[in-house]
């Protein structure tokens, strides 16, 4: 396993980083403990989670996967975890129950902190944007909770490059902590997103790029099929809008095609293959994995160490080039 820093930070953070999207949303929580133990044994020291994981399901309040990762850390008393948390949706009733606003921030680290059982969380990250609240309170809310010894370091997930630059701007002409790290959905079936103008800012800012869905929704490991229906209780099968319908395409099955045969002679699966495609990106810092078993972290453990040379990085950026 490899050890790479998260942009301009101290943080240390495994080539490969733990998802717990799915904890409570399709792994329950003794599952959710194997796949921790399994993730820390392959050499995994950075989990991802958020406060609202997984409130789209009935009878999931939010703060499902965080006090999970908070029993499992009381419990199993690991050294070394990376934890990275985010802020933004709706965790309680009234205006100031989702938001970005100094208010909501205030509360929601410390209701996060109390269900992951820390003192301090490591990287903390505005889950996405908030039109109704000024730039300069939220950066001033986070730099506040670093200044309190609350957080590390500040992040922000899906914000595009006019953002984070005027983020930026504000943090640099403030002497606010600013963002270190950003959380793109970025994989080889969805390219222009990030590497349109965020990919290019990332790294003359030396932001850290922790990408999720690198497997495409599940499209890149193979099991969705030219004139085959979506497998039963995958995603493609009981999300009738979700945005992997969009990648089932014939463009994008030859590129499936072209990873498998690229697999073979690299004795890996088109899922190692798709993530080896962005380890070998000297931008990335640690792509996101998530599973809902061991076994499918398993696989996602197999791309570990695993690089693409020259020609094999050109041939699949020209099957999946967005330009």
């Amino acid at each position: 396993m490899e050890y790479r820093a998260i942009g301009r930070t101290d943080l240390q953070v495994s080539e490969l980083c733990l998802g717990t999207m799915t904890f409570g949303w399709g792994a329950d929580k003794e599952t959710s403990f194997a796949i921790m133990d399994r993730a820390v044994e392959g050499g995994i020291n950075f989990f991802d989670t958020a406060d609202i994981y997984s409130n789209w399901i009935e009878g999931n309040p939010g703060g499902v996967a965080e006090a999970w990762i908070g029993d499992w850390l009381a419990d199993r008393k690991p050294d070394g975890i990376v934890i990275a948390t985010k802020v933004r949706g709706r965790m309680w009733d009234g205006p100031d129950g989702e938001g970005l606003s100094r208010t909501h921030i205030m509360r929601g680290v410390e209701e996060s902190l109390r269900r992951l059982q820390i003192e301090r969380i490591d990287l903390y990250q505005t889950h996405w944007p908030d039109d109704d609240t000024p730039l300069d309170e939220t950066l001033r809310a986070l730099d506040d909770l670093i200044q309190q010894g609350k957080v590390r370091y500040v992040g922000c997930s899906n914000h595009s490059a006019a953002l984070l630059k005027e983020a930026l701007r504000i943090s640099t002409e403030g002497g606010l902590a600013r963002y270190e790290s950003l959380q793109p959905h970025y994989s080889l079936v969805k390219r222009e997103e990030f590497e349109r103008e965020l990919l290019a800012l990332c790294e003359q800012e030396s932001i850290g790029v922790i990408p999720y869905s690198p497997l495409g929704r599940g499209f890149l490991t193979g099991k969705y099929r030219r004139d085959q229906g979506a497998p039963a209780g995958s995603r493609g099968a009981t999300r009738a809008d979700d945005e992997i319908h969009k990648f089932a395409s014939e463009r994008n099955f030859a590129l499936l095609d072209q990873m498998e045969a690229m697999g073979k002679e690299r004795g890996a699966t088109i899922a190692q293959i798709a993530l080896a495609w962005q380890l070998t990106q000297p931008v990335i810092a640690s792509p996101i994995v998530g599973a809902t078993n061991v076994a499918q972290l398993e696989e996602s453990l197999g791309a570990v160490g695993l690089r693409l040379n020259e020609e094999e990085m050109q041939a699949l950026d020209e099957a999946s080039s967005w330009r």
